[in-house]
This record gives structure tokens, sequence and C-alpha cells, in this order.
């Protein structure tokens, strides 16, 4: 009889040939190899699963890593931009603000320079209107009223809190600008005059501010303004014509020609 153990049991098996034993133990071996083989082969089995989950379980994180990775790389990126935008901007506004501190200096500086402008404006304005005045008053006896109503409404706007001291000194340059060009040009008008102590309607012509002459509407009488003595004087009627054609030609009634007409001079009258 024969003992043997198997999975920690006890076999007694009665009494067998060799050979039989010989083969009983191959197939009990074999059995004992197939059974550790499956065991071995489930266990591998087992931690092949485990270590597939577990790399499933591994990348999945790795994935989930990569992702936060990318939009933890994207909000950078984008904070780098939305940095370097800002800085931009700021450097601009710096800019800006620096430009209207010049500004804003220019300015103040600006207001100083006006308040001791307007000191020094309105003088100047009031001497430049009286100096007019006098101008007129001396001047050729030329459009009388007209430019005599012309400084009369210079003389009330200086007085006048409504109007500023800019339009005060564009009116008189316009007025001295007017009076300047009356020296460059002819004219002819009508007006009244009195001569001999009448009142009478006469045609006058105005060569600059060189001479002012006039003209009775009949043609019987023609004279100038004699301005040394700053009085009316008669011509000789051989100037009668010239006068007529001259007041044509200032009408442009007629072509520019030239004129045969006394000058006065400052000492002897008329030349």
């Amino acid at each position: 009889m024969s003992f043997f153990s198997l999975d920690k049991e006890i076999i007694v098996m009665p009494f067998l040939s060799r050979k039989c034993q010989i083969l009983l133990t191959s197939s009990v071996l074999s059995l004992a190899s197939a059974s550790l083989f499956a065991d071995t082969l489930s266990s591998t089995i087992q931690t092949e699963s485990a270590t597939h989950k577990s790399a499933i379980k591994s990348q999945k994180n790795i994935d989930n890593l990569d992702d936060r990775t990318r939009k933890m790389l994207e909000q950078y990126r984008s904070a780098t931009r939305q940095t370097k935008t800002l800085l931009t901007y700021n450097a601009h506004l710096k800019a800006l603000l620096d430009s209207q501190e010049e500004e804003k200096a220019s300015f103040a500086q600006q207001l100083e320079q006006i308040e001791t402008t307007q000191r020094e404006i309105v003088p100047l304005i009031l001497n430049m209107q009286e100096s007019l005045a006098q101008f007129v008053q001396l001047d050729l006896p030329f459009l009388p009223e007209e430019r005599q109503q012309r400084v009369a409404r210079l003389k009330d706007m200086m007085t006048r809190a409504d109007v500023t001291n800019a339009e005060k000194f564009r009116r008189i340059i316009e007025a001295y600008q007017i009076e300047n060009d009356y020296g460059n040009t002819i004219e002819a008008y009508r007006a009244d005059i009195e001569l001999a102590g009448k009142t009478s309607s006469v045609d006058f012509l105005r060569l600059g501010r060189v001479a002012l002459y006039y003209q009775r509407l009949d043609g019987s009488e023609t004279g100038f303004w004699n301005d040394t003595e700053k009085r009316w004087e008669t011509l000789p009627t051989e100037y009668r014509n010239s006068i007529r054609q001259g007041l044509r030609i200032a009408r442009k009634e007629t072509a520019p020609d030239l004129l045969t007409l006394p000058i006065p001079t400052v000492a002897e009258g008329v030349q």
C-alpha cells in the first residue's frame, strides 16, 4: 500500500504495480501542474486586467491633466495678450495725459497772456477809434455822412459791454480797411453841397485821396475841394468836359481813358 498527499489530503492506495504507480504519479503530477498553471494563468489574467484598468485610469488622468494643461496654456496666452494690450493702452493713455498736461500748461500761460492782452488792447482800440475819427475829420469831405456815421457807430460800440474786445478790434480794422480802399479807387456819386450859401445837388468825382471835384447837374459849374483853404472853389470851364468824362469812367459807362484834370497841391492850390 502506498501513501501520498494531494491538496493536503492523504490518499491511501492499494498496492499497484510499479508501472501503474508511475502512470498514476504522472497523472497526478499533470493534474497538479494543470491546476497550478490554471491558478497562475488566472492570477496573470487578473494582474493583467488590473494593470489594464490601472493603465486606463492613468490614461484618463493623463488626458485630464493634458486638457487642464491646454486650458491653462490657453489662459496664459490669453492673459499674456491682454497684458500686452493693456500695456500698449496704458502707454497710449500716458502719452495722452502728458499731452493734456502740456496743453493745460499752455492754456494757463495763454490765460495769463490774455489778461495782459486785455489790459493792453483796450487802450489800443480806443486810440485807433480816436485816430480814425480825426483822420475822417481832416480828410477830403467825400461821403461825409456815411463815413461820420461809421465813426459814430464805432464810438458808441466802445462803451457797450455786450460786445467783446475782439469784435471791437475787428470792427475797427474793418473801418480802417474801408478807408484804405478809398485811396486806391475812383468814385462818382451824387449828393448835396452848399455853394454860395445855397444847397445844390451835384455830381462828385473822387480820385483816390488826391482830388475831389464837383459838377452841377446841368454842367454850368465845375469846382474842386481846396484842402489847404478847406473850402470849395470853382474851376475854369475848360475842365468841364474832363470832369464829365471822369464821371462816366467812374460809373463804368465808358472805357478808362487819359484825363486832363487839375491836381491840388498843399502850397499852391491847383496845378
